[in-house]
């Protein structure tokens, strides 16, 4: 089978590309120095964007699994699980950076902070959900309990979210009052902003081949399955 890769693909693939290219330079050599963490508070930049994806692909995920329940479309599905797979690494990221991040912060590699701990637990939450589904063999009812438990699972976003506000943390708010703030310089907040602008354009590139990946991998798997049928 030869595969043929969209000319809008490829434009967004360079655009991304571009977007993280100079988000990285920003970041490394025109960003301010944080007075006190010094040069590995950088790191925050794309630690708070790979925790924005993670979040975002599930809410994705829930979404087009709500879909999928109402229209019976597997490509409702096949978007929920690309969403899934994308988010999850992008969490798990999120979890690593943000103990690299955590150790001259707090001098600790973990502690069990509510952000940290919900953060992990929907990590493992959309494990169980890769784990499902490659355990799943009927598609009908496969796709139905995958779907039911994306949108039960998606209840771990806004517990992660809104976590560092119902609880006591040391995890700093980058958004609303609070005292725990990071303190952040108007340059510090745009580049911010452009971290997490760029790596949601690399989400979406990632997230348009994942979706032809699983398309492909669909279609293939009804052919197989349409040629063991007819030598029967």
């Amino acid at each position: 089978m030869q595969i043929t890769i969209p000319k809008k693909y490829i434009i967004l693939d360079v655009f991304a590309a571009i977007c993280i290219l100079v988000s990285f330079i920003l970041v490394m050599f025109f960003t301010p120095i944080e007075m006190t963490m010094g040069y590995v508070q950088k790191i925050f930049y794309f630690h708070v964007a790979h925790a924005w994806i993670g979040m975002l692909s599930f809410i994705v995920a829930a979404a087009a699994s709500f879909m999928y329940l109402i229209r019976k479309n597997s490509v409702y599905d096949l978007i929920a699980e690309s969403a899934v797979e994308i988010g999850l690494y992008f969490t798990i990221i999120a979890v690593i950076s943000g103990s690299i991040w955590a150790k001259p912060a707090w001098n600790t590699w973990w502690t069990w902070d509510p952000r940290l701990t919900t953060t992990t637990i929907m990590a493992f939450i959309y494990a169980g959900y890769q784990f499902l589904r490659q355990s799943l063999d009927n598609p009908d009812k496969k796709g139905r309990i995958l779907a039911l438990y994306c949108i039960i699972g998606c209840i771990s976003v806004p517990l992660t979210f809104f976590s560092i506000r119902g609880y006591r943390s040391i995890h700093p708010v980058l958004i609303g009052n609070t005292s725990q703030g990071m303190g952040m310089t108007p340059p510090m907040i745009l580049m911010m902003i452009i971290s997490i602008f760029s790596f949601t354009v690399l989400y979406l590139a990632l997230m348009q081949h994942r979706f032809l990946y699983a398309k492909i991998k669909e279609e293939t798997e009804a052919e197989k399955y349409e040629m063991e049928y007819e030598d029967e």
